[in-house]
């Protein structure tokens, strides 16, 4: 149960109507409807959704694959680039990349190519004698990466295929980071994250030990001297607070936690959910968390944001699945006060008005009061400090509180390289941590064949 949030009641609709209400998000094409749709691809030279791919998949040559009904072909194209081209096809944001670019949308039909569901379909219905890819020779060199989510076992699955062994140090009891802890589980159902991963190990050379911490029973200086490598790919777990008196009163939390705490609930109908909650965002982790409290049963769900909706970081179609909802969206005001009942639990939130003056958020001096008995922070997340406090950690070159690395996901210290979310450069998109971690994997291979080992 969610300490935070223990006072309130558990949530009211029966355990089949919440079973339908976190059932797939996107209904997956049939066969016949994935073949039709992969004959509208004009299969371009240089395609343009290939290009914007942040993973770089041959998008064309999947697509084409599908339509001659070459299946596994489809699906070593995509597995080739992208190793969780699964979860990538269900949470990557395809209308504003693959499918934003598809010359489809400029034609007499107006629509894209379905891009997103076809690679899903591809996945779903592989059917391989064994892993699809081999590994090379064995190299002798074992390399540690810290954290099992996407950037680190897209590392990890790339250095043993070509020919490393790996370790990999996660900190939870579970693999997958965000696709098996962050991600609405309307997205990601029927365990597909520890499926995926299942299939992702059969490469072989990689193993995983739980319950490492760095920064606590876990070291950076002790790996350092211990691998012939090391990736990080910590992701971010520090939440952002809003650095409010009592913000840390009963029920008021970090959305993510919440989400965790979700994906992880055998019985949806035993977790603790509000009558009244204000989400406090405008990422797709805000959207996640206001959509899911709304089909637990909360009968009313508002999105603040301290910008205007064209400000808003998640995307047009979240924000869509978030009106088909029934969230509410309230705009231009930031938190200014929690408010508090007699027994020092949430009872609402006092906002300021905003506006923008020469291009700056400024406030007002207006104020407001929505009622809440849980309020959920979704303003982000930061590198956790403790991950990188030891001697060695702390030399770590940051920017922008994420930490600095070069074109090939080298950080300042030799032999550590990072990737994934706690780097600097790129988006906080799955897909992109996937491919971090492979460019990150051909860095260290290369790296470490110019390298004499010492034994």
């Amino acid at each position: 149960m969610i300490e935070s949030l223990k006072h309130l009641s558990q949530a009211g609709p029966d355990n089949e109507t919440l079973a339908d209400r976190f059932t797939d998000l996107a209904s997956p094409l049939t066969a016949r409807q994935a073949l039709i749709e992969s004959e509208r691809c004009l299969y371009c030279y240089d395609a343009p959704c290939t290009r914007i791919c942040p993973s770089d998949i041959d998008v064309a040559s999947f697509i084409r694959n599908i339509a001659t009904d070459n299946i596994n072909g489809a699906a070593k194209v995509i597995l080739q680039q992208n190793i969780l081209g699964g979860s990538c096809a269900r949470v990557c944001p395809t209308e504003i990349l693959c499918e934003q670019a598809c010359v489809r949308n400029h034609d007499a039909e107006a629509q894209p190519v379905k891009i997103g569901l076809l690679q899903r379909h591809a996945i779903d219905h592989m059917d391989f004698d064994g892993h699809p890819f081999l590994r090379a020779a064995a190299t002798g060199r074992t390399i540690a990466v810290v954290g099992a989510g996407p950037a680190g076992l897209s590392c990890a699955h790339r250095l043993a295929m070509l020919g490393n062994d790996v370790v990999i140090f996660e900190s939870l009891s579970k693999p997958g980071g965000l696709n098996e802890y962050g991600i609405a589980k309307y997205k990601l159902i029927d365990n597909y994250a520890q499926r995926e991963i299942d299939f992702l190990l059969e490469i072989g050379g990689i193993s995983i030990r739980y319950g490492q911490m760095l920064g606590e029973n876990l070291q950076l200086r002790d790996l350092h001297e211990n691998y012939d490598a090391v990736f990080l790919g910590l992701g971010l777990g520090a939440s952002r607070k809003l650095g409010l008196t009592g913000e840390d009163a009963p029920g008021l939390m970090a959305a993510v936690e919440y989400i965790a705490e979700l994906r992880q609930a055998s019985d949806l109908g035993k977790l603790p959910v509000a009558t009244c909650c204000l989400v406090l965002g405008a990422g797709n982790t805000a959207i996640d968390m206001a959509v899911q409290m709304a089909r637990l049963g909360c009968e009313d769900v508002t999105i603040v944001y301290r910008r205007d909706v064209e400000s808003m970081s998640a995307t047009g179609h979240e924000q869509e699945i978030a009106k088909a909802n029934q969230v509410r969206l309230k705009t231009w005001a930031q938190p200014q006060r929690v408010l508090l009942d007699d027994a020092g639990r949430v009872c609402g939130m006092r906002f300021e008005k905003t506006r923008l003056d020469m291009g700056k958020l400024v406030a007002t001096g207006e104020t407001f009061e929505l009622p809440a008995d849980a309020i959920f922070r979704a303003i982000g997340q930061s590198l956790d400090a403790d991950a990188i406090s030891d001697p060695i950690a702390c030399a770590l070159q940051l920017e922008k509180d994420k930490i600095h690395v070069d074109a090939q996901f080298r950080t300042s210290l030799p032999g550590i390289y990072a990737g994934g979310d706690c780097v600097s450069p790129g988006q906080d998109l799955t897909v992109q941590a996937v491919q971090h971690g492979k460019l990150a994997a051909a860095a260290i291979h290369q790296d470490l064949k110019g390298k004499v080992r010492v034994a």
